[in-house]
């Protein structure tokens, strides 16, 4: 009886590894050419323009997190309506037994605007028009009115209630009732790098799922923490989510991750401050 031992845990990076032979395996299914001088590569991903105007998005992940993460959020995420975000076409996936690596590829409807920052932390107020944050607020309550049966997942591990207690109560003590009463669809990953301007348009859905109820308004509003009134804009447009309980959670848990991992005092002293409000209101 042959029997099967599990290897070392694979890390991905694909800013230091070789991925040509994924990307032309996806350029041969999906039937386009892409233009490498437009890719935007990522740890886990590369996106590029292709030769029929859309855009093909490769994604990568070891094997053995099949399962623990989100995979076919750009695919899945065509049942979400109301919601300025690329057209989904088509998509293919493949199982790299040798290297214990899963690709996927998608192909979307290209998007020309720019995100706002292209990577990095936002250092400077972007400028935003008031048609963008009523394309902005629209899209979120648009989202917030799906129930997606599977979690939505943050730092490639999903965002359980478990997960949401297991944090702040490790911050914060055990005196704060952690439970989430509204589960709502999110983006997952809603930061600065995934939305665009002028034009309002938000990108890479591969983590959406179910959160708590106000999610995205929250990390939007800690990725806002270097430019003071846009983060204040960022509670005041959101309100209507971050002032329910659900909401302040989402808030508390976003200040929990600041304080856990941040040293920084642009972000710090601000999550410090709001977590004293939210835990007033809480306990």
């Amino acid at each position: 009886m042959h029997t099967s031992v599990a290897g070392p845990a694979v890390t991905v990076d694909l800013r230091h590894q070789p991925h040509a032979h994924a990307l032309e395996r996806a350029e041969r299914s999906l039937g386009v050419v892409v233009d490498r001088e437009s890719a935007v590569v990522k740890r886990r991903s590369v996106g590029a323009r292709s030769d029929r105007d859309t855009w093909v998005r490769l994604e990568v992940q070891p094997r053995e997190s099949l399962g623990t993460r989100g995979w076919n959020g750009v695919e899945a995420a065509e049942v979400l309506r109301g919601v300025a975000k690329p057209a989904w076409y088509q998509g293919v996936s493949w199982l790299d037994r040798d290297a214990g690596l899963m690709w996927r590829a998608d192909e979307t409807q290209l998007v020309t605007a720019a995100p706002v920052p292209a990577a990095g932390v936002l250092r400077h107020a972007p400028d935003l028009p008031e048609s963008w944050w009523e394309t902005f607020n629209a899209s979120l309550d648009a989202l917030a009115t799906h129930r997606p049966a599977h979690h939505a997942t943050r730092h490639t591990a999903f965002l359980t209630q478990q997960r949401i207690t297991n944090l702040i109560t490790r911050m914060f003590g055990a005196d704060v009732d952690t439970t989430v009463e509204e589960w709502v669809a999110v983006h997952g990953d809603f930061a600065w790098p995934n939305l665009t301007a002028p034009e309002c348009w938000l990108l890479d859905w591969e983590d959406w799922g179910a959160g708590p109820r106000g999610f995205d308004a929250a990390c939007l509003w800690m990725g806002s923490l270097a430019v003071p009134e846009l983060a204040q804009r960022i509670a005041a447009e959101r309100a209507v989510d971050l002032s329910t309980r659900s909401g302040r959670l989402s808030w508390l848990y976003a200040c929990a991750g600041i304080l856990d991992t941040e040293t920084d005092p642009v972000f710090t002293e601000p999550a410090r401050h709001r977590t004293e409000a939210l835990l007033s209101r809480l306990r």
